[in-house]
């Protein structure tokens, strides 16, 4: 009896666990069938460099076509390039990836379009652009210049001193150009007759037969301003206000008039700024200064205004918490006019001073200036057939290459989301991938001793300690 009695409880043992391995099994199972259909990481790193931005992953999930993204190089770079493109295609079933070593295989790399000078291809029907590195910012920008069709062109106007998008000093607009090329835009200068700039990167103004006017040229998406230090010749802002009521789309960036220092003050422009107050945008003379106190995170003084909170405009809606700078700026007072609607895209909060007077040394009178909040930044469409747009800021220094180049402000998006909005490439504004960052670990001989005693004796000893005592009460 007492055998039978161990015989059944054997087997109800061995039942047990013939459902548990099951049980395990099928859970590993699940687990794996999960892990190959909706493969979800986290990314832990400071700078989120194994993430997708914010424009990576709208551009994708938005293809209408099949995109082909095809890897070229020896075998054993596969595996680095599949950690690259997999985060793609995951997102998408759209998006497909494939790896050729052009050396072993010459003729499948050519007919797939193999470049030397780039390691990525991506392909959207007949159209093939490549990507320069095996980056994000590179293949992202390849796949909007693939997935774009039709020229579009961002003229930046050079008629009054303005920033040169081929000067890569830190008050230049080099930066600027590269963030519009990179979305499919194509860029050049344009400049009254007589004024042009480097051969080969100008497109004069054409000269009508009417005396003293000039036209903007009817092929520019997006026409430029970026802050002119003399004042714009009549016919010149004609140009620009025929162009921007008949439709076309410029950006105007206007410095502030206010004697900083020795240096003599930009022109008023005030043919132009007119011209703005017709549309509902008053740009004041002034200078805006932020009170808070945030800007010192950055290093900033109160003349750079620093924005983390912005008004509800699709040029902003994503950069919700990002910071962006806007130094020497001046404030804007925008309305409704005859045939505009303006509404504000960047503003200052309560703890900001707009001041009408600069004494010796920068000295500012709290009692003279005029009490925040302040717009910075306001865009605006003309009533027409077609509709044109405008965008106005208090300051073209936003947008120098100091500004736009800065990992830490964002101010390199909100450029090019203002140019995706003036275009009506609406779909382009985002956030837009960054260049990754090098972040060494700085090791002090004072860190590296107490790692050398953690890792090497004060750890391994107490595993040791723990496997002593356990034996000890055991024993």
């Amino acid at each position: 009896m007492a055998a039978n009695w161990m015989k059944s409880r054997q087997t109800k043992y061995t039942g047990y666990a013939a459902a548990y391995i099951v049980v395990i099994l099928a859970v590993l199972a699940a687990v794996n069938f999960l892990g190959n259909r909706y493969d979800k990481s986290y990314d832990a790193t400071a700078n989120k460099q194994f993430s997708l931005s914010d424009q990576t992953i709208k551009l994708v999930k938005g293809l209408k076509a099949d995109a082909q993204l095809t890897y070229f190089g020896d075998t054993t770079s596969f595996q680095t390039a599949k950690d690259t493109l997999e985060r793609y295609s995951v997102l998408s079933p759209k998006i497909h990836a494939a790896y050729i070593d052009p050396t072993r295989k010459p003729q499948q790399a050519k007919a797939a379009g193999y470049r030397s000078d780039s390691p990525v291809v991506v392909g959207i029907g007949t159209k093939k652009e490549g990507a320069k590195s095996l980056t994000e910012e590179e293949i992202t920008g390849a796949l909007v210049r693939a997935e774009k069709t039709g020229d579009r062109n961002v003229c930046f106007l050079s008629a009054g001193g303005e920033h040169g998008i081929d000067d890569s000093a830190a008050s230049g607009y080099s930066f600027a150009k590269q963030m519009v090329e990179r979305d499919n835009y194509k860029t050049r200068t344009i400049t009254p007759k007589g004024n042009a700039p480097e051969a080969g990167k100008t497109l004069n103004i054409g000269q009508t037969e009417t005396a003293a006017a000039f036209e903007i040229p009817k092929d520019c998406t997006v026409v430029v301003a970026g802050g002119p230090q003399t004042d714009y010749p009549p016919a010149v802002v004609n140009g620009l206000k025929a162009y921007v009521e008949g439709g076309g789309r410029a950006l105007f960036m206007l410095d502030e008039t206010l004697r900083l220092g020795h240096g003599q003050a930009p022109s008023d422009n005030a043919d132009l700024v007119k011209v703005l107050a017709d549309w509902g945008v008053t740009v004041n003379k002034d200078l805006v200064l932020d009170l808070s106190g945030i800007g010192q995170l950055f290093g900033l003084g109160p003349e750079v205004p620093l924005i983390a909170q912005y008004a509800s405009h699709a040029i902003t809606q994503p950069l919700t918490g990002l910071p962006t700078a806007f130094p020497l700026s001046r404030s804007l007072d925008i309305k409704a006019g005859a045939k505009t609607t303006v509404d504000k895209v960047v503003g200052t909060t309560d703890d900001s001073l707009a001041a009408t007077e600069i004494g010796p040394g920068g000295a500012i009178d709290p009692k003279k200036g005029k009490k925040g909040p302040f717009t910075l930044a306001a865009a605006g469409t003309y009533s027409g057939t077609p509709s044109g747009r405008f965008v106005v800021l208090g300051t073209s220094a936003w947008a120098e290459n100091s500004l736009l180049g800065s990992r830490r402000l964002a101010n390199a998006d909100l450029f090019g989301n203002i140019v995706n909005w003036l275009s009506s490439d609406e779909d382009l504004i985002s956030i837009r991938p960054k260049a990754a960052a090098d972040q060494p670990l700085n090791m002090t001989s004072q860190r590296l001793s107490m790692l050398f005693w953690l890792s090497v004796v004060i750890f391994p000893l107490a595993v040791v300690g723990m496997g002593l005592g356990t034996w000890w009460k055991r024993r």
